[in-house]
């Protein structure tokens, strides 16, 4: 009897404390497809926001129809087991509208974006999004990132910047997202951003695609830790 009541109450500990889950789901954020998931309960929220073209091709019922491979979309699960509510979003996103709509789900909000996705966030934060933190991998930081399109240069002035992490691979090839674009950015930023290098990994391919450092190959477990744990 004894050793029932133990198990009972191991079982009891277990459920209370794991997230329960409910079914991924397609949402619309202003005309704009996106995809929700989210824990009964909820910590905080963070919208994740895909490189590339950014169109992931939302469909019924939580499906992703593409960029199923982008870092960001390739662990939205993870973000979800960590106990926060997700939203994947599309590259024609309000990001303001789509703040205040996980804002009414669970504040703090963080905005997650990875390469190309960080020139959109920054275009959002520039329109006038408020997002309580901000994330960004393998970022068009400054000119020094390899483009005179980033996102120092897209809000000019680092006092629309929310608290900020930047998360980059010391050894990303890709010649938008150079190592070099992000001492500069941090001292831009006058104190409002922090960077947590990367090394390791897998590098293979296109150097500013999914499967090598640029897309973090065989790091996902820690770019999550760092992102979902930035709030």
């Amino acid at each position: 009897m004894r050793y029932a009541l133990l198990i009972a109450s191991a079982i009891a500990l277990l459920l209370s404390s794991t997230p329960i889950l409910r079914a991924d789901e397609t949402v619309s954020i202003g005309g704009s497809n996106a995809v929700l998931l989210r824990p009964t309960a909820p910590r905080a929220s963070v919208i994740l926001m895909p490189g590339g073209d950014g169109y992931i091709a939302a469909g019924p019922g939580g499906t992703i129809g593409k960029l199923k491979g982008n870092q960001l979309v390739r662990t939205r699960n993870a973000y979800l087991a960590r106990g926060l509510a997700v939203l994947v979003v599309d590259a024609d996103v309000n990001l303001a509208r789509a703040v205040d709509y996980m804002a009414a789900i669970k504040r703090p909000v963080a905005v997650v974006a990875t390469s190309k996705g960080t020139l959109r966030a920054a275009h959002g934060i520039a329109g006038g999004a408020k997002p309580d933190t901000l994330v960004l991998t393998s970022g068009f930081l400054t000119d020094g990132s390899g483009s005179r399109q980033n996102v120092a240069n897209v809000l000019g002035s680092p006092r629309l910047l929310p608290r900020t992490l930047v998360v980059a691979h010391r050894y990303d090839s890709c010649r938008f997202t150079l190592p070099a674009g992000v001492e500069p950015f941090i001292r831009w930023a006058g104190g409002r951003a922090s960077v947590k290098w990367l090394d390791g990994g897998t590098d293979s391919g296109d150097p500013c695609q999914a499967r090598g450092h640029h897309g973090f190959n065989g790091l996902d477990s820690e770019v999550v830790s760092a992102a979902a744990g930035f709030h």
